[in-house]
């Protein structure tokens, strides 16, 4: 569907030391055929690979922005990159993303369609399933398209590889928590936090299956323990937070989580095969103990450094 109003949107790309794969990245991310779309890279590298890749891109095309932060942590990446652009609509993908052309447009056409939307989930698809890559590639499957606000009931859902958001959700929800994320403290589970966040502040989300990307983000068998410790870590930091600030859903939320998560490895012991979910279990409870390292705002539902 072709939208009539083209509102400007914001692209965003976070890195760091990627340069084999930020290219084709944000290569891809210009080939979209919205007409009215600029690209921020905010780029937090160890060395100039990036830089020089993506000035090289700039050169040629002037929609290009770049950013460098001498600070590492992908909350603290977002928050510079809503700072940075102006767009109503923000749209995010990885650095090892691959988008197809009509992104942008259908992150618009959503956000046109359900237009007290704030935020948007898009799928995130294996890059190349084959060879073990499909059970190998973190994703997101979207069965249907949804809306998860206090009418139609909420979940804990999304993944940074494939978002967008109206800048007012900002506005209305606070920004990303610099304590929670890959590079930061307490890990991941920054997306969770945002959505969460949202959802008690009335903003609904909305979750679009036609909105994809493809994630070239293979894992080896052996990375993935450390993996689902990590994001078991920021779920129970996330959790654990907003239990903290007197939320009985949040509450409930911890308890459902992890009878789930329990049942599975349960399921799996009887079976006599190896529960992949001992490893998110043990992170899960070493995130509880890792925010209590930190302080809570009960206003604004963000970390702070305790006194």
């Amino acid at each position: 569907m072709k939208t009539n109003t083209h509102s400007f949107v914001s692209a965003v790309i976070c890195t760091r030391n990627r340069p084999d794969k930020i290219g084709n990245a944000v290569e891809t991310v210009l080939a979209n055929t919205y007409p009215n779309f600029d690209l921020t890279i905010i780029d937090q590298s160890t060395n100039d690979e990036t830089e020089a890749i993506v000035q090289q891109i700039g050169e040629r095309d002037s929609r290009v922005r770049y950013k460098r932060m001498s600070t590492s942590g992908l909350s603290r990446a977002y928050n510079l990159a809503i700072a940075s652009t102006t767009g109503p609509i923000i749209a995010f993908t990885d650095d090892d993303c691959l988008v197809p052309s009509d992104w942008i447009e259908k992150i618009v056409t959503a956000f046109e369609e359900q237009r007290d939307g704030q935020l948007m989930y898009g799928q995130v698809v294996p890059a190349y399933p084959e060879d073990g890559g499909g059970a190998l590639t973190p994703l997101l499957r979207i069965d249907k398209p949804e809306r998860l606000d206090r009418a139609n009931g909420f979940r804990v859902f999304g993944m940074g590889a494939n978002f967008a958001a109206r800048r007012s959700l900002f506005e209305r929800a606070g920004t990303f928590d610099e304590v929670l994320g890959g590079g930061g403290p307490l890990k991941s589970s920054q997306d969770f936090d945002l959505a969460y966040r949202a959802y008690r502040h009335d903003a609904p989300i909305l979750l679009r299956p036609e909105v994809i990307v493809r994630h070239d983000g293979r894992r080896e068998r052996e990375d993935w323990p450390a993996l689902l410790r990590a994001y078991g870590f920021g779920d129970g930091a996330f959790y654990s937070k907003h239990v903290r600030c007197g939320d009985p859903y949040a509450a409930w939320l911890v308890v459902r989580n992890c009878c789930k998560t329990t049942a599975k490895i349960a399921s799996r012991w009887v079976l006599g095969r190896h529960a992949a979910e001992v490893d998110y279990l043990s992170g899960f409870f070493q995130g509880v103990r890792g925010g209590l390292k930190f302080g809570v705002d009960r206003a604004t539902l963000l970390y702070t450094e305790k006194n």
